[in-house]
């Protein structure tokens, strides 16, 4: 059973580096501040490479979509520059999931603090209920230990 549950994190390392790339370079694309005639000329492939250079990117490791066809990158104001918030999801899940792990799955108090987070919506800045919720910020040592990676 455990060499089962093993399989579940495997390629973590590689599937989370390609994942993180993949977002950060979104990012990369929308710091920069383009004339009209810059982004007609630029070089896609040029500015990728570069971006994995800035990353230190391991050579092995590509981004996980190419940025002609990445519509994070180049759709509407509603869907760009949002590829991270996958991971960040990711992140709030794992963390989140912590609550439970540390008082008990059925524990009545922490369901009650996760219900009042679900239900408060848009009432407060999102990361102060998280926090109300959790009681800290999220961190990433959740998701990490999940990937096998921590």
């Amino acid at each position: 059973m455990q060499k089962l549950n093993e399989t579940a994190q495997f390629n973590m390392g590689f599937m989370t580096t390609e994942l993180v790339g993949a977002a950060l370079l979104d990012m990369y694309w929308h710091k920069k501040a383009w004339t009209p005639e810059e982004a007609k000329a630029i070089d896609v492939k040029a500015f990728e490479q570069e971006v994995k250079n800035q990353l230190n990117m391991p050579a092995l490791v590509e981004f996980r979509y190419r940025s002609p066809y990445f519509k994070h990158i180049f759709a509407d104001d509603q869907y760009a520059c949002g590829y991270y918030t996958y991971l960040w999801s990711q992140v709030l899940e794992a963390d989140g999931y912590m609550a439970f792990e540390k008082a008990g799955c059925f524990d009545k108090a922490t369901a009650d603090a996760f219900r009042k987070l679900l239900e408060s919506g848009d009432t407060m800045d999102p990361m102060e209920l998280y926090i109300q919720f959790r009681g800290q910020a999220p961190t990433s040592e959740a998701l990490l230990r999940n990937r096998g990676l921590k």
